[in-house]
């Protein structure tokens, strides 16, 4: 029996058959980091979401056929604010270099040690001017794009007299007042209308710049929205119709368009009124897909609530539990919770994925990868990601084998259980304080005569190769040599 694939899509509210435009070339974009800072653990859902997607896609239509591109935004006024607080002696430019630099590195690090495969190809803003120049004149000369005071600005308004393409809203499915009453919209005398926004800008000093288009004379740089737009079709549609300069509709679509739930109003609005009205295009993407919010311990994420969760301090400080976390770990405490659904983040969720990954790793043993993946771990994923049940099928299985290419197309279980112990004797790894904790719960587990519990404790740090010795004057321990 054959397994159909269904997605849901943000475009139409509703979940549909996936059948690619082209079985030999499906396509994918995901928007990626802007790189001014260490990445927040809300910025791994999408990247661990559409990694089980490529890898889901990448086993139903062969590896090579399966071209997945991630942005990397390297131009945006955050990172230039970054820059100058950082490095003051160094020109703008030199500081800038360094910050992207220094923060793509610890991205790439941080996506590394969550079990993500590398994208396919993984564009930097910069490198695409080129393209976001030739996309913002093309706008221009359709008249949904107009010249003021240095700026380049796209009209929605102008988007929708034109015919061809959607309505401007169609996305977020809000009407232009709606809209403008929910968006922080800049307020400058040049716009025609509030909701125009920015696709070229002038530059300060200093900032980087590049000769302009539409005839500015001044130097300038790409709004953040046109840049998305530039680094799709450079890397989906070239080799598939000729990208920029192709001019048949249908040619400047690709399959599935990726983002966190915050991003379809106004970034992915205005990728589509870009892509659409630059080539008289019906769509931009055939299938639109958004991860849910995520906060943390009950509340939302936010510096001033002093919860903002960075990737880097999981992986490589106790700050967060009292210890560090295996990527794998944080891994699998995202999947637990459907991509659309929002997600609580907790020490209690990191526990409870922990556990459920000594048990399979028990399971698994030595078992190598090339088993046989479970039907219905693969029915459950195609059944628009459903990672929750995808998880709970291999809690069924018996077969060492078949239970590691299962949990390997999740991105799970990558190491034999020899390997995984090996590795998690790294006493660095584990706060005295936290193991301190985590025999207290044992012993008060013991008191109640909570007998799986006080298991459960005593094997979750055995995993992490912590020894426990049990004596009438209480317990010690020491790591396994």
């Amino acid at each position: 029996m054959t397994i159909s694939l269904r997605l849901h899509n943000t475009l139409t509210r509703s979940k549909e058959a996936f059948e690619p435009l082209d079985r030999a070339a499906v396509r994918m974009y995901v928007c990626g980091p802007t790189v001014y800072d260490f990445a927040h653990i809300g910025n791994a859902r999408p990247v661990i979401v559409f990694d089980v997607l490529f890898r889901l896609l990448r086993l139903r239509f062969g590896a090579t056929n399966v071209v997945y591109a991630r942005n990397v935004t390297d131009v945006d006024d955050k990172i230039n604010a970054r820059a100058a607080r950082d490095f003051p002696a160094l020109p703008l430019n030199r500081a800038i270099a360094r910050v992207t630099e220094a923060t793509e590195r610890q991205f790439h690090d941080d996506v590394d040690a969550l079990g993500c495969l590398d994208p396919t190809h993984e564009p930097r803003a910069t490198a695409h001017i080129a393209e976001m120049i030739a996309l913002i004149e093309r706008l221009a000369a359709r008249g949904v794009a107009y010249v003021a005071e240095d700026h380049v600005l796209f009209s929605p308004d102008a988007m929708n007299a034109l015919p061809g393409v959607p309505r401007y809203g169609s996305l977020a499915r809000r009407s232009l007042d709606e809209m403008l009453a929910g968006a922080r919209v800049d307020v400058a005398p040049y716009k025609r209308d509030p909701m125009d926004f920015v696709l070229w800008k002038p530059s300060k000093a200093n900032e980087p710049a590049w000769p302009s288009p539409c005839g500015i004379a001044a130097p300038g740089r790409p709004g953040w929205h046109i840049e998305c737009s530039a680094m799709s079709m450079a890397k989906l549609l070239q080799p598939f119709g000729g990208g920029l300069a192709c001019d048949d509709p249908l040619k400047n679509v690709f399959d599935i368009h990726g983002g966190g739930i915050d991003l379809v109003f106004p970034h992915h609005e205005n990728e589509i009124a870009q892509s659409c009205c630059a080539f008289d295009a019906p769509r931009m993407a055939n299938v639109w897909m958004h991860n849910g919010f995520l906060q943390v311990e009950g509340e939302k994420m936010s510096k001033s609530l002093g919860n903002f969760v960075t990737l880097h301090e999981l992986l490589r400080t106790t700050r967060f539990g009292g210890r560090k976390w295996p990527g794998e770990v944080l891994r699998l405490a995202m999947l637990r919770t459907h991509y659309r659904q929002p997600i609580d983040w907790t020490v209690k969720a990191l526990e409870e994925a922990e556990s459920a990954l000594d048990r399979w790793y028990d399971a698994a043993g030595d078992a190598e990868p090339g088993g046989e993946i479970a039907p219905a771990v693969e029915e459950a994923l195609c059944d628009d990601l459903n990672t929750p049940a995808a998880l709970a099928e291999l809690h069924r299985l018996a077969s060492p084998a078949v239970l590691k290419a299962s949990a390997n197309l999740l991105g799970l279980l990558p190491q034999t259980k020899s390997r995984r112990l090996a590795s998690a004797l790294d006493e660095a790894a584990v706060d005295p304080k936290w193991v301190e904790k985590i025999i207290a719960d044992r012993a008060a587990a013991r008191a109640d005569k909570n007998w799986r519990e006080s298991d459960r404790l005593r094997d979750r740090l055995a995993g992490l190769g912590v020894v426990l010795k049990d004596s009438k004057d209480g317990t010690t321990w020491e790591f396994k040599r």
